[in-house]
């Protein structure tokens, strides 16, 4: 559904690049979430996926047409949650909702109400928008995303001001979004605990470079992740590769299958001195954490 190919964008006078090679892709009715700390780059790439950053090399293709040389056609499908939600603040969300639609063709009213229903605007859909918390206009930003129904839905920190019981509902409808509807969402946010639950892959920036892309679980299925200390690191490492094991930065990864105590006893076997062998549990923020360090060591 979307394809993010060898991207690179550097910014008159920036010391660096902005995105420098990024690649990396969503397929269709999958939730990615994209992450990074403030200048990673997340705001770029989603710039460059609307159209409204223009990338020095690389293009973005959405439902196989390219957002640089076909942008109509690639954004066509796209509802997006882009940085702070603009509104006429005059006018109701009813009628923000209705020229904001007319720009793409406008939508049945039916439609619209469903969508205003389905975002708990209903009670408030006809006050000015003036009169709305920061929470409601993100409702409404959302409400205007996904009129008409899109394929792709971008998201920039949508859930950035919403109460705790409007970030659950937000979960349910993000997962009702991509299970009812069949829709592939990139959702960008630094909130892990809500990626991690939402999230079927996710996208690590660092300094305008990939850093991870795969699984929200760092271990994988059928995969464990063990914390080992050693006298001897390196030689530790090497018993550990040796015997099969994979290493995200102090952290190995061995097959569920195996029993953690027969590794241990292999491990100490071949001549590592360990002082602590632990089993953890796969978390977003163990991996989102290590893929800092590695990327700031590098």
């Amino acid at each position: 559904m979307l394809a993010f190919n060898t991207v690179t964008k550097r910014f008159p006078r920036a010391a660096a690049p902005a995105l420098d090679g990024v690649s990396f892709s969503v397929a269709k009715g999958k939730i990615c979430g994209l992450l990074g700390h403030n200048g990673a780059g997340k705001s770029t790439a989603l710039g460059v996926l609307l159209g409204m950053v223009h990338p020095d090399a690389g293009e973005a293709v959405i439902g196989g047409a390219s957002v640089q040389r076909e942008r109509e056609k690639a954004v066509a499908k796209v509802g997006a949650i882009f940085e702070a939600p603009a509104f006429y603040e005059y006018l109701s969300g009813w009628r923000n909702l209705k020229v904001l639609t007319a720009y793409s063709g406008g939508v049945p009213e039916a439609l619209m109400r469903e969508t205003v229903e389905w975002v708990g605007l209903t009670r408030r859909i006809h006050d000015r928008v003036s009169t709305y918390s920061h929470g409601m206009r993100q409702r409404l930003a959302l409400a205007q995303a996904l009129l008409p129904r899109p394929e792709l839905l971008i998201l920039d920190e949508p859930t950035d001001g919403l109460d705790p019981e409007g970030i659950v509902e937000f979960r349910r409808q993000l997962l009702e979004l991509r299970d009812g509807l069949g829709l592939t969402v990139l959702l960008s946010s630094h909130l892990l605990g809500e990626v991690e639950q939402v999230c079927d892959e996710i996208v690590i920036l660092q300094g305008g470079k990939k850093v991870y892309e795969g699984s929200v679980n760092p271990a994988g299925e059928g995969r464990s992740v063990y914390r080992i200390d050693a006298e001897n690191t390196e030689a530790t490492a090497a018993i550990c590769r040796e015997m099969g094991g994979e290493f995200i930065g102090d952290r190995v990864i061995f097959p569920a299958s195996e029993n953690p105590a027969d590794l241990l006893a292999a491990i100490i076997g071949k001549g590592a001195r360990v002082s602590r062998f632990a089993l953890e549990e796969g978390s977003l923020e163990a991996l989102y954490l290590q893929y800092s360090k590695i990327a700031a060591s590098a």
